[in-house]
């Protein structure tokens, strides 16, 4: 449920007619004062949400949007989401923290209950967007931002996410790296070359980190492959295409249906006749004997 979203039976005030939140200043210009927001919530018509916020729905049933919506109102009117609860609106990844992040112009600290406020001498005008009238850093800034906060393959996975999604902007990129040299993980993404396809799952993460730790080469992720038998193309999770070697990550919830396993080696036998290598690995074997999988690649890739 978003903010001023409610049950007919509560009595909503004049002029409150969206799923929104409402600052003190907004309730002014719609005709309710201050004094009467506070004599609604002390009767259970309004509900505070942050200091100088109010919703008709309680805190505890506002959406994740409507909770975006309220904190940013808490800081009008140069307050603005970021960081960890940016990339979620953005869609690059899960906020997976109870508190949410904003930021603000300028230096000092601040904060309220269930908020996390950044400042920052570097936010300007270009560095923020409206998303589903929020405001919220940029794409490009929310990356930058991301960089001081998480780990080196969290940060790539983002970025790998915002380019799958075509909502990143090179230059405002560009930009951000040159006011920002605090994200050198971002940095050495940028200059490595194109920006790979987002893993979809934990197993396919755990592989690409089982070949990163074990100093493989690189795979291409996410792979088109035309057999040349004029049926559809095929997706490979990972692919070596110089040495025509793919790797395919197995689970149980994805290709255990009777479906799922006779696609798959129909899948394979179109692979192999048409001078394709396919290897298929599971959950238990990149955990339990990781360093057989990694000879097995390596012993592939030096063959060809």
């Amino acid at each position: 449920m978003d903010a001023f979203t409610c049950s007919t039976a509560w009595s909503r005030p004049r002029g409150i007619k969206t799923a929104c939140s409402r600052s003190l200043a907004q309730l002014e210009a719609i005709g309710v004062t201050p004094r009467a927001a506070q004599k609604r919530a002390a009767a259970g018509q309004l509900h505070r949400v942050h200091h100088g916020v109010y919703s008709l729905a309680p805190p505890e049933l506002l959406s994740t949007k409507g909770r975006y919506r309220a904190a940013v109102l808490a800081y009008e009117p140069d307050g603005v989401l970021s960081h960890r609860s940016a990339a979620d609106l953005h869609g690059l990844r899960a906020a997976n923290q109870a508190r949410i992040e904003l930021t603000l112009p300028g230096r000092g600290t601040c904060g309220q209950a269930g908020l996390q406020v950044h400042r920052s001498t570097t936010l300007t005008p270009a560095d923020v967007t409206v998303k589903d009238g929020i405001r919220v850093t940029t794409v490009a800034r929310t990356l930058a931002d991301l960089a001081d906060v998480l780990p080196d393959r969290a940060v790539e996975r983002a970025l790998e996410q915002a380019v799958s999604m075509e909502i990143l902007d090179g230059r405002a990129l560009d930009d951000q790296l040159a006011r920002h040299p605090r994200a050198p993980c971002l940095r050495r993404l940028t200059k490595r070359g194109p920006i790979a396809a987002p893993t979809e799952s934990d197993l396919e993460e755990l592989f690409l980190a089982v070949c990163r730790r074990a100093g493989l080469p690189e795979p291409q992720r996410q792979h088109y492959i035309d057999p040349g038998d004029g049926a559809p193309m095929i997706r490979a999770d990972f692919a070596w295409p110089a040495q025509r070697l793919i790797v395919e990550t197995d689970s149980a919830r994805h290709h255990g249906s009777a479906r799922a396993f006779h696609g798959d080696r129909r899948r394979d036998q179109r692979l192999i006749a048409a001078g394709w290598r396919v290897i298929r690995v599971t959950w238990r074997q990149l955990t339990e004997r990781p360093w057989e999988v990694v000879d097995l690649l390596r012993g592939l890739l030096k063959a060809s």
